[in-house]
């Protein structure tokens, strides 16, 4: 069983309590549990935030899954980290006290990835997330019913990590599963600019519930 004790993470409560939504931030290579902490502030105001540190690590550096290489994700240790990651959501759930019917995620690079792997692979878990440079991580066994999820995804045209078919990629997967989906592309490669930020604020203000605001 997942405890909370097993994932160095951080959680600020909301501007209303329990009322508030949950906003899951999952960082990318390098980062840790307080790395989106500002960014969620930022972007998602009012909102209680959960942030979990990956799990593994790579050359020292924590990340959410492994990976063979540059681009080249390990299938099968994603499928091992989901359910773990789920499990440790439910658990925070009961801890913290937030409703899981309101938890959005906010990802980057490999934190996006993950997210977008429990969109696949956990239907349902997710109301919604934002993914910043995400790309299609796993084909899943069967499709997902993604029907009533939201789905942001910003991307960078120039992207070397994260390429343009594979952007699309997720972005037709999650739609055939019946995900609403918004991607918007910026001009610029994998770092973040002013445009995602923009339009990630006015994703999540239209799809969190009001009480973040």
């Amino acid at each position: 069983m997942t405890t909370l004790e097993e994932w160095p993470h951080r959680w600020v409560p909301g501007a209303s309590g329990a009322a508030s939504p949950t906003v899951l931030l999952l960082h990318g290579t390098g980062g840790d549990e307080s790395d989106l902490i500002s960014l969620g502030e930022e972007l998602a105001p009012g909102a209680s935030l959960l942030s979990p540190r990956g799990p593994v690590s790579e050359l020292g550096m924590p990340r959410f899954f492994r990976r063979h290489a540059e681009g080249v994700f390990d299938e099968a240790d994603i499928r091992v980290r989901v359910p773990a990651l789920a499990a440790f959501i439910g658990a925070a759930a009961t801890t913290y006290g937030f409703a899981p019917s309101s938890l959005f995620a906010l990802g980057y690079s490999n934190g996006a990835n993950m997210a977008a792997s429990l969109l696949l692979l956990v239907p349902g878990l997710l109301r919604g997330a934002a993914l910043l440079r995400a790309v299609m991580p796993l084909e899943p066994a069967t499709r997902p019913n993604l029907a009533g999820t939201s789905v942001l995804i910003s991307a960078g045209k120039v992207d070397p990590f994260s390429p343009v078919e594979r952007t699309q990629r997720l972005a037709d997967a999650l739609r055939a599963g019946g995900a609403d989906v918004s991607l918007r592309w910026q001009r610029t490669g994998h770092q973040l600019v002013p445009g995602d930020l923009e339009d990630t604020r006015a994703w999540l203000t239209q799809h969190l519930p009001k009480v973040a605001a």
